[in-house]
């Protein structure tokens, strides 16, 4: 595929890439940070993308791929800021909904955070599965554990 195609496909699907800088950075500074690395490597990975999956499967692996991969470099990204208020400003009372569930997200583990992130946008336990690197089951345990603390943490608000 060409540059054309790649960038085409990446404006497509950028909300991906927004939604999981918000869940998985806090400050403006750190989450501009991720989304240029995560830019970097979409773009350094790109030709090596077969189609053998959805670009946005390819492109959520590659997201939470590189968030990890950072995690480990910086010990840990803390959580403390809201995130969502540059794209949230101005929204009906649903953002204020949207704010508390990003939030509660951002106090779950790492894979089960993304495990709701992906089960929110349509996929699968078997896609879940593959993107994760772990069992359909597992991916659907964890998604059922996750549920019941964003339930329990968003009825204690």
């Amino acid at each position: 595929m060409s540059e054309k195609d790649f960038l085409a496909k990446l404006k497509e699907h950028q909300g991906i890439i927004y939604k999981l800088v918000h869940l998985y950075a806090s400050g403006t500074e750190d989450r501009k940070d991720l989304y240029q690395e995560i830019l970097y490597q979409a773009w350094k990975s790109y030709p090596m993308f077969r189609g053998d999956s959805r670009f946005s499967t390819w492109l959520y692996r590659l997201c939470l791929n590189t968030i990890f991969t950072s995690q480990k470099k910086v010990s840990k990204i803390e959580y403390t800021d809201a995130g969502l208020e540059d794209r949230l400003a101005g929204e009906d009372d649903s953002a204020g909904d949207s704010q508390r569930l990003y939030q509660a997200m951002r106090t779950l583990p790492e894979t089960e955070r993304a495990v709701v992130s992906l089960h929110l946008d349509g996929y699968s336990n078997q896609e879940i599965a593959s993107i994760l690197g772990i069992t359909p089951n597992h991916a659907g345990v964890k998604f059922h554990r996750a549920k019941q603390q964003l339930a329990k943490m968003l009825n204690d608000i």
